[in-house]
């Protein structure tokens, strides 16, 4: 900063400007070119390019904007149950909850699929409507003859890795495997919605990181502070302000807390700690039986159990929380889980303790 002399905020106070964290070649602290650069590093090859926002919300409009623009198409693809964020563009890829759209205008031409609800399915054992006979749903939907959706008009498809708002759905890889397939051979851009399910929650960087699906684009926010849509040069506009932003650079210091979240959780091992633990619940959580559960779900640090009715669901939140133990709903009759990265044995122990004791009040 000192070689830029002092900063007096008046001067810069209401101007549209991209922040930087001092002298370019050796910044005083990381800033939002460092945090392009390790988001960059840490995503698939040749996703080199990434642009930051305010939210996740805008890290998904933007990955929206960026597809339209690359393809020239005019309809996407998104799953029943997605959650994409709050924004009319990103309501319209929205399929969970209907209080979230209901009476407010959308963009057209998005189209949907069911979304596998089966870590473990294959097309032939799959109840959850995808594959059907020797075929899938969006196959027969992109089928370039009998289609009703003409697949050179795709300008995306958008999923989110592991489902968050609609049920914390881990999907198989027999339906990832499908989705790529096609994707890859109409050509058609992959948006991985990691905004939940990114920087190390589940025990790898990326959801999508060793799964048979390569995403296109990716988009980032909560752990990473701010929101970033993360894709190849080719992908974005080379047109001047085709995609622009006041804040175009996020915020001076929500990247360095992003940046400086992306070294802590690198150095201190923090996902193999979200594996490990996460395993550790899993376990703890067969162990405790708790009464009424369903289904036990998630991988690293996101996870789930999901009860036999949305009132037990409720009542189990309820007990928990005057026992001290926060949690979220989803889905309509589950409870998501989010501990943080760093995460003791003793913690998880005493989680699911009380978890039990919820779930034993609630029965």
């Amino acid at each position: 900063m000192e070689a830029f002399g002092p900063i007096d905020p008046a001067k810069i106070a209401g101007q549209d400007f991209y922040t930087t964290a001092g002298d370019p070649v050796e910044p005083e602290f990381p800033g939002p070119a460092e945090l392009m650069d390790r988001l960059a590093a840490l995503s698939p090859a040749g996703l080199d390019t990434v642009f930051l926002s305010n939210s996740g919300a805008e890290a998904v409009e933007n990955a929206m904007k960026i597809c339209y623009d690359h393809t020239g198409g005019s309809c996407g693809i998104t799953f029943e149950g997605a959650f994409h964020g709050r924004t009319l563009g990103t309501l319209s890829v929205n399929r969970s909850k209907a209080v979230y759209r209901r009476g407010f205008p959308e963009i057209s031409g998005v189209h949907d699929a069911p979304f596998c609800r089966d870590g473990g399915c294959t097309a032939g054992t799959c109840d959850c409507g995808f594959f059907a006979g020797d075929t899938s749903v969006l196959r027969r939907m992109l089928h370039p003859d009998r289609g009703h959706v003409a697949p050179e008009e795709v300008a995306f498809v958008i999923l989110e890795p592991i489902q968050g708002e609609g049920g914390y759905h881990v999907p198989s890889n027999a339906f990832l495997r499908e989705v790529a397939d096609l994707c890859a051979r109409h050509d058609v851009p992959v948006i991985a919605d990691e905004i939940q399910s990114g920087t190390g929650r589940t025990g790898d960087f990326w959801a999508s990181d060793g799964l048979p699906i390569e995403p296109d684009v990716i988009c980032a926010a909560k752990g990473a502070r701010l929101g970033a849509t993360i894709a190849s040069a080719d992908v974005f506009p080379d047109e001047t302000s085709r995609l622009s932003s006041t804040w175009g650079a996020g915020g001076l210091i929500d990247a360095l807390q992003g940046a400086v979240t992306i070294d802590v959780i690198r150095e201190r091992d923090l996902m193999e700690n979200a594996a490990v633990r996460g395993e550790q619940f899993r376990a703890e959580i067969e162990n405790a039986a708790l009464p009424n559960l369903v289904d036990a779900r998630g991988r690293g640090l996101m996870q789930a159990v999901e009860f036999d009715t949305e009132r037990r669901r409720d009542d189990v939140q309820e007990a928990a929380l005057q026992r001290g133990l926060l949690t979220l709903g989803c889905g309509h009759k589950t409870l998501r889980l989010l501990p943080p990265l760093d995460v003791r044995e003793r913690e998880i122990n005493m989680g699911v303790d009380l978890l039990a004791e919820a779930a034993e009040a609630a029965a």
